[in-house]
C-alpha cells in the first residue's frame, strides 16, 4: 500500500469517516476515496454503491478490474429521552448493529435498572455531547417532548450533519418547535431534514411498535444517505457562509 494511502486511511478511521481503499489490480496502484470526494463516472457510482452496502470486492469498471476495500464507521443511535420508546429502541438497535448511547438528565428515568447493559448518561444533551460529540454516523433520536432537553441535540445534529435526525411529537408539536428552531438560526433546508413525526408510517400504537418504526426510518436513511460531494446542503451553506 501507498505509505500516502495508509496514512489518509489511518486519519479517516480517527475521525469517523468514511474511506475506500480503491486498487487498480493490473498495476497495483492505489488510492484512498473519501464519502464526501467528487469521482466522475461509472467509478463513482460504483464507489457510491461501496459506501451505502460497506461490502468490499472486486469490479470492473470501464475494461479495468478494481478491489474496493470499504471502510465505514459502526452507525449509532444517540437518544435523547430514557423512556418506555427507548428501552424498546435499545433492543432492537442492537440486533440491528446500532450502537445506542441514551441521554436524559432526569435521573428518574435514566436508571441502570430500566437500562441494564446500555450505554447511558444521566446528564444534559448539552454537557454529554461536550464529551463525546454526534458525527455524520450518528442517528439522534430526541423523545422526550421536553423543549428544554431536545432542542439542543436537535440543532446539534443538525450542524454535524448527522445522517438522521428524528423527533416525537404530533405535526402540531412539531409546528412549534420549528419556530423554535428558526429563532435560533436553523435554516428551512435543515429543519426540512427532521424527521417529525418520527418513523415510518406503520400505524404504530405503542411504545415497542414506534421503535420499530424509528429502527426502520434510520435503517432506509442510513442506507439511501447522500454521498461523494452531496453532502446535505445545508451543512454546504454553513461551511460556504
Amino acid at each position: 500500500m501507498d505509505p500516502a494511502s495508509l496514512k489518509k486511511l489511518n486519519a479517516a478511521r480517527r475521525e469517523r469517516r468514511a474511506a475506500i481503499l480503491l486498487t487498480e489490480m493490473e498495476t497495483g496502484r492505489d488510492r484512498v476515496i473519501l464519502e464526501a470526494d467528487e469521482v466522475a463516472g461509472a467509478l463513482g457510482d460504483l464507489a457510491a454503491t461501496a459506501f451505502r452496502s460497506g461490502k468490499s470486492g472486486m469490479h470492473a469498471v470501464e475494461g479495468k478490474k478494481y478491489f474496493l476495500n470499504v471502510h465505514v464507521p459502526a452507525p449509532r443511535i444517540a437518544a435523547i429521552g430514557a423512556v418506555h420508546i427507548t428501552q424498546a429502541l435499545a433492543a432492537i438497535a442492537a440486533i440491528a448493529g446500532y450502537e445506542i448511547r441514551v441521554i436524559d438528565p432526569r435521573t428518574a428515568f435514566a436508571t441502570p435498572e430500566r437500562f441494564s447493559g446500555v450505554d447511558l448518561a444521566a446528564e444534559w444533551p448539552q454537557d454529554e455531547l461536550a464529551k463525546r460529540p454526534l458525527d455524520a454516523f450518528t442517528a439522534l433520536v430526541a423523545v422526550t417532548h421536553d423543549p428544554k432537553i431536545d432542542d439542543f441535540p436537535i440543532i446539534e445534529a443538525l450542524k454535524t450533519n448527522c445522517f438522521y435526525v428524528g423527533a416525537l411529537g404530533s405535526r402540531k408539536t412539531h409546528a412549534k418547535r420549528v419556530e423554535r428552531l428558526k429563532a435560533e438560526g436553523v435554516s428551512e433546508t435543515e429543519l426540512a431534514r427532521i424527521h417529525a413525526p418520527i418513523g415510518l408510517d406503520i400505524a404504530a400504537s405503542n411504545p415497542m411498535e414506534i421503535a420499530v418504526a424509528i429502527i426502520g426510518e434510520i435503517i432506509q436513511a442510513y442506507r439511501t444517505r447522500p454521498v461523494q460531494g452531496s453532502v446535505a446542503s445545508g451543512a454546504r451553506e454553513r461551511r460556504e457562509a
